[in-house]
């Protein structure tokens, strides 16, 4: 994949929206262990995009570099092997 990888967000917070800047992404719910199953989402054309787990609306926002979220917490940080 490319060397990015894929970034992963949650929502401990509850907040309504969180933008991201990523069209591609993985949703965890809420920080373990209270997350939900790591779901793939992909806005494709789209800049907005609901978690079908939580409702969490994600907005992207080309603003923000690949990765990271408003508010910064919102990024879940995946323990690499």
């Amino acid at each position: 994949m490319a060397q990015h990888g894929t970034p992963h967000f949650h929502n401990s917070e509850g907040l309504d929206r969180i933008e991201i800047g990523a069209k591609e992404f993985q949703c965890v719910g809420a920080n373990p262990p209270f997350d939900h199953p790591h779901v793939f989402l992909d806005m494709g054309h789209d800049v907005e995009i609901v978690c079908p787990y939580c409702s969490t609306l994600y907005a992207f926002s080309p603003t923000l570099p690949h990765g990271a979220a408003n508010p910064p917490g919102a990024v879940f940080e995946v323990e690499r092997a």
